[in-house]
């Protein structure tokens, strides 16, 4: 029922993207969002030198043989890698697959270097004119995300239900939409406003397979739809869930800190404490409003599977209306 240009394209079961979340994307998630039917892109910002992660791309190639994409970070302030030495390896490695994302477009020659090794390029973005710009460099397919997502937002503050139909009119490439799903009925949605794939991530987090600690998840389940604040706004708005690292960050921001004030609050290695380790108010935990739909801990495969009946029972039940 859900067959699209985008499970065509991609070669995949559902249309169902798994988000790219920095510090959680590994290899062995990707692998198992992969396996359960929908596609995982591995974050290659994890990895700080070429051959840890041409050593990811070949632990995910040992764990599944199913497709896979490799996200490139064009944000700012993220630590440097050379995006082009990792496109190389990509084309060594034969991945076909390659996201992008970032408050910039890549350069124009890295968009050249996809086209040129025959990779499918998706290109993340926060708006029309984005979208149409990554269109004109040969972007395949287009992403977007709508305000209730988790993670960075972009300034425009558009919902879902507004944003995707507007990029799908827009565009003549597939668009993958998303933003607040945590369901079939979301899947369903998005699908309904022109979109013909899903990202997901905040519903990621609560998996069996997703590597974040177990105090973390737990305390994911309890949350609500309002649980969960906007931060950064002076440097790159980021929905959050609402802890103690977040709320510090909002007040300092309140008062004019400074970049590098913010940075010590929000900086990776916190947020990898919170994630690992299971200090929840340590650092920023990245958390669309969808969390308050949210309520058990499945593995991937089970997840998606209940997406799916979940949406045609939706579907079916809209038919017969």
């Amino acid at each position: 029922m859900f067959e699209t240009r985008i499970t065509e394209m991609l070669g995949i079961k559902y249309p169902i993207i798994g988000g790219t979340m920095a510090s959680i994307s590994d290899a062995d998630f990707v692998a198992a969002i992969s396996n359960a039917g929908g596609i995982g892109v591995l974050a290659s910002i994890i990895y700080q030198t070429e051959d840890e992660f041409a050593a990811a791309i070949d632990r995910i190639r040992e764990l599944s043989d199913r497709p896979f994409a490799v996200n490139l970070n064009f944000f700012p302030a993220q630590f440097p890698v050379s995006q082009q030495e990792y496109t190389e390896i990509m084309v060594e490695k034969g991945v076909n697959i390659v996201e992008t994302s970032g408050h910039m477009a890549p350069p124009e020659e890295l968009c050249r270097r996809f086209k040129e090794a025959g990779m499918i390029w998706i290109h993340k973005c926060v708006g029309l004119r984005y979208a149409l710009k990554a269109q004109g460099l040969g972007a395949d397919i287009i992403t977007v995300v709508g305000y209730e997502n988790g993670g960075a937002t972009g300034k425009l503050d558009i919902g879902t239900l507004v944003l995707v139909p507007t990029i799908a009119n827009g565009v003549q490439v597939p668009v993958i939409g998303g933003g607040g799903v945590s369901d079939g009925r979301g899947f369903a949605a998005v699908l309904a406003l022109g979109a013909e794939g899903v990202i997901m991530g905040t519903r990621l987090l609560a998996t069996q397979e997703c590597p974040i600690h177990e105090n973390l998840k737990q305390a994911l389940v309890s949350a609500t739809e309002l649980d969960t604040m906007l931060i950064m706004r002076s440097v790159g708005t980021h929905r959050v869930w609402s802890n103690a690292a977040a709320t510090k960050c909002a007040e300092i921001e309140a008062t004019g800190a400074s970049f590098e004030e913010i940075l010590k609050i929000v900086s990776g290695d916190n947020s990898r404490r919170a994630f690992y380790e299971g200090d929840l108010d340590c650092g920023v935990v990245p958390c669309g409003q969808g969390i308050g739909q949210v309520h058990d801990i499945p593995t991937v495969r089970d997840l998606f599977d209940s997406i799916i009946a979940q949406a045609t029972e939706v579907v079916t039940g809209l038919t017969r209306s």
